[in-house]
């Protein structure tokens, strides 16, 4: 055990977080989110018994987010048309602002399939069993 480390972060993904550089993508994953196949070629980490808002808050404590791009936070766009309501994003509004002084203006949103195009070359995905549509987050990392 450490001291200061959220206990949800497995050592892998501690490892994987030390790991990253300097604009890596990190993508935290719903569990409707196809994981395995766009990460067949990169890191995947199963954390199916949680949910996305308790794994970015986690995450949050420990990783800078960038401040060289506009939105080192970036949402799925729902589809135009899709009936779909997302709540889960305030939530993140919420936990972005804690950790980042740029709140939620450090959020974006990228549309459905440029957000799967983006999440092949991350360097890794988290795949948690959250079960709101549409709550899949992209972080990218920052320096220390």
């Amino acid at each position: 055990m450490l001291k200061g480390i959220p206990k949800i972060l497995s050592p892998e993904l501690l490892k994987v977080l030390c790991e990253m550089g300097h604009s890596d993508r990190l993508i935290i994953a719903d569990g409707n989110f196809p994981a395995e196949s766009m990460g067949k070629e990169h890191k995947v980490i199963r954390m199916d018994g949680h949910g996305t808002c308790e794994v970015l808050e986690a995450i949050l404590q420990l990783f800078p987010l960038d401040t060289y791009v506009e939105h080192p936070v970036n949402l799925m766009q729902v589809m135009p048309g899709d009936p779909v309501e997302t709540p889960i994003w305030e939530s993140y509004g919420e936990i972005v602002k804690k950790a980042d002084s740029r709140g939620e203006s450090a959020i974006g949103h990228i549309e459905r399939f440029a957000f799967y195009e983006e999440a092949r070359g991350a360097y890794a995905i988290v795949a948690t069993g959250e079960s709101a549509l549409y709550a899949n987050v992209m972080l990218q990392k920052g320096v220390v």
